[in-house]
């Protein structure tokens, strides 16, 4: 316990020193004279924490709902719900994310927890997947964004959906085990408690422990990842990468790339897709919308922190490749 304390002080002492830096540059906008700080900064500090406050709300439901995980659902529950052939799993999986509004930050902790409750790894990708990408505020964002269009919801909906699928079916061949960080395993396995002869005032507070616990774990890591896309937002910006992208390979890999980059929250990510209909083909545009909430720089460092190295390097492969693969070959069809 006190071990949990000294770490929570320490978490909470940097993120402390984090926003009083963030503040001080903010306020010395205000200040002229000798001191005065490069441009790029401020626009590097902006844009950094654009990322935080959009994201911030979505880890904090997202850790919520781990902490209800960890104290109300059993591995016993889970062995009823989760279908044993893995291809069941997978559709299964991805029909629960595709009902249930997540971000693309806010879904790690509960997929961490639901790993560690028992979830087959290839089921918590299905779920990871989907859930910030084809939800219903996502899809309804997208239907406004392109001007009322079921054509363009239909289809991040769609190929969403069978690329969720595809990387998941692949996930179960490849890989065995949680992939959870050895660390994290051992966590989980000390850290189980029979709640069942709890009173639900006790399991109600220890759900809030467990959610602030996880906050701490994820938001040092979300801070580093806005960091890391507010850095090359400033230092790499859009036009760089839009000046490469003229054949339909070449500008998928750019929205692509953009879309990693920019690490948009996906409840807001169509309209920026959208202000670049006018400059690529559909295709690339759906690249964009399909890459970007599956995984983008922030998640990335996130997952880092939860699952095995080459896990997150072999996911990331695999959502690029079946994202450039599916698109290209059905662009004709688009």
């Amino acid at each position: 316990m006190n071990k949990i304390i000294r770490d929570n002080i320490i978490d909470i002492t940097g993120l402390a020193i984090v926003g009083l830096t963030l503040l001080f540059f903010s306020y010395m906008t205000g200040f002229s004279g000798t001191f005065s700080i490069p441009p790029s900064l401020l626009n590097l500090n902006t844009i950094f924490l654009s990322i935080l406050i959009e994201a911030l709300p979505f880890v904090l439901i997202g850790v919520l709902i781990a902490g209800m995980i960890q104290i109300f659902v059993t591995e016993e529950h889970i062995q009823r719900w989760i279908p044993k052939n893995k291809v069941m799993a997978v559709v299964m999986s991805c029909i629960v994310g595709a009902l249930f509004p997540a971000c693309e930050c806010g879904i790690v902790p509960i997929v961490r927890r639901l790993i560690s409750k028992g979830v087959p790894i290839h089921a918590a990708m299905g779920f990871m997947l989907t859930g910030p990408l084809i939800n219903p505020i996502v899809i309804a964002s997208t239907y406004m964004a392109f001007g009322n269009s079921f054509k363009m919801a239909g289809l991040r909906m769609g190929l969403g959906f069978l690329i969720a699928i595809l990387v998941a079916l692949a996930v179960s061949i490849i890989f065995k085990g949680s992939q959870l960080k050895a660390s994290i395993s051992l966590e989980t396995a000390h850290s189980h408690v029979h709640t069942e002869r709890k009173t639900f005032t006790d399991r109600f507070w220890s759900m809030l422990t467990h959610s602030i616990d996880e906050f701490f774990d994820m938001a040092k890591f979300l801070v580093m990842g806005a960091f890391l896309a507010a850095f090359v937002q400033t230092y790499l910006p859009a036009k760089a990468l839009l000046e490469v992208g003229n054949g339909p390979v070449t500008s998928l890999l750019v929205m692509m790339g953009l879309a990693y980059v920019l690490s948009l929250c996906s409840e807001a990510d169509a309209f920026i897709g959208a202000s670049f209909s006018s400059i690529f083909p559909i295709s690339s545009i759906l690249g964009f919308l399909i890459f970007g909430p599956m995984i983008d720089l922030k998640n990335t460092l996130m997952m880092l922190s939860v699952f095995r190295f080459k896990f997150v390097i072999g996911m990331l492969a695999l959502v690029i490749s079946t994202v450039f693969i599916t698109i290209m070959m059905l662009q004709s069809f688009l």
